[in-house]
C-alpha cells in the first residue's frame, strides 16, 4: 500500500505533501518492506524495471512502512545552455491572467511529458520483452514504448505526451520522444512560466544503479529555444508495497482555477 498523501492548495499546483503510515503497519521499512539484493531480469535477459516507483516528485527518503515524502520537481536553470535568438523570450513566458496559459492544469488540463516524470505521484511500470509499458497515477496518462529499435512513424502528431520508442543499450533503457505540442515544460513559475516548443526531442536514459534504485538521465534538444541539448539526472526508488490509486482532477475539485470552496467538513464547523 501507498502511504502518502497530495493536497493542492493553491493556483499554481503548489502542494502540501505528508508521509501519511497506516496505523495498521507498525513494523519498521527495514522489517516490513519487502527487499532484494539482485537486479531483476526478464526473460530476455535485459533489467527489469516493472514495479510501483517514485520518481523525480519525491525525496526517496524511505520511512517506516515504505513511505516517501512528495515534492515539486522542476529542472535546473544551471544546466541551461545559452539560448537562441528570441528562444529565452520563448522560453520564459510571464503569466498573462489567462488560465489556460499560466496553469492549463488548474484546469483538469494534463501536465504533458516531460512534466508529467516530474510529478509528485507514482508511476508504475510493466515491462515484458519488446514493450516497456508506464503507467502514470496523475490523471492517469499512459506511455507504451516499444522496445524493438524500431523508429517513430512518419507522420506523428503532437500530443501532450508525444511518440515514444525505446532501445536498449547494454542495461540502460533508451527512450526516445517526439511530436509534443507546445506546452509547459515542467512546473516552475520563478521568474517566469518555462514552454517548450513543439519541436522538443527528449531521450531518457533510465538504468539501475541498485537493486532498489535506478537514474533517469533526461536529455532536453529544442531547437527553437536552445543552442545544443542539456541533460538532467533524476532518482528514482522502487516501493514494493505500493500500487496506483484512482486520480479524477474534475472530481472534488474544490480550487479549480483558483476559485476555492469550503469543503464538507469546513462547511460542518461553521
Amino acid at each position: 500500500m501507498k502511504k502518502y498523501c497530495l493536497l493542492a492548495v493553491s493556483l499554481f499546483a503548489v502542494v502540501v505533501v505528508m508521509a501519511s503510515p497506516l496505523p495498521a503497519q507498525t513494523a519498521t521499512a527495514s522489517t516490513a518492506v519487502p527487499s532484494r539484493t539482485s537486479i531483476p531480469r526478464t526473460a530476455d535477459g535485459k533489467p527489469d524495471f516493472t514495479g510501483v516507483w517514485a520518481g523525480p516528485g519525491f525525496t526517496h527518503r524511505v520511512g517506516p512502512n515504505d513511505t516517501d515524502t512528495p515534492r515539486v520537481t522542476n529542472f535546473d536553470p544551471k544546466n541551461f545552455p545559452s539560448f537562441k535568438p528570441g528562444g529565452e523570450t520563448f522560453f520564459f513566458q510571464k503569466e498573462n491572467g489567462d488560465i489556460f496559459h499560466d496553469d492549463p492544469t488548474a484546469k483538469c488540463l494534463p501536465d504533458g511529458f516531460p512534466r508529467e516524470v516530474l510529478a509528485p505521484y507514482a508511476t508504475q511500470i510493466i515491462q515484458h520483452p519488446g514493450v516497456v509499458i508506464f503507467l502514470y497515477e496523475y490523471m492517469h496518462f499512459f506511455r507504451v514504448v516499444p522496445t524493438d529499435g524500431r523508429p517513430h512513424p512518419k507522420d506523428v502528431e503532437l500530443t501532450f505526451m508525444g511518440d515514444s520508442v525505446g532501445h536498449w543499450e547494454g542495461d540502460t533503457l533508451v527512450i526516445d520522444t517526439i511530436g509534443l505540442r507546445q506546452w509547459q515544460l515542467d512546473a516552475s513559475t520563478n521568474p517566469a512560466l518555462r514552454y517548450h516548443s513543439d519541436a522538443l526531442h527528449v531521450i531518457e536514459r533510465i538504468q539501475y544503479t541498485d537493486p532498489m534504485t535506478a537514474t533517469n538521465q533526461i536529455t532536453i534538444d529544442d531547437p527553437t529555444v536552445f543552442t545544443r541539448p542539456w541533460s538532467q539526472d533524476f532518482g528514482m526508488k522502487l516501493h514494493p508495497t505500493w500500487k496506483l490509486y484512482e486520480q479524477v482532477c474534475e472530481e472534488n475539485n474544490r480550487c479549480e482555477a483558483g476559485k476555492c470552496t469550503d469543503s464538507d467538513a469546513q462547511k460542518s464547523s461553521k
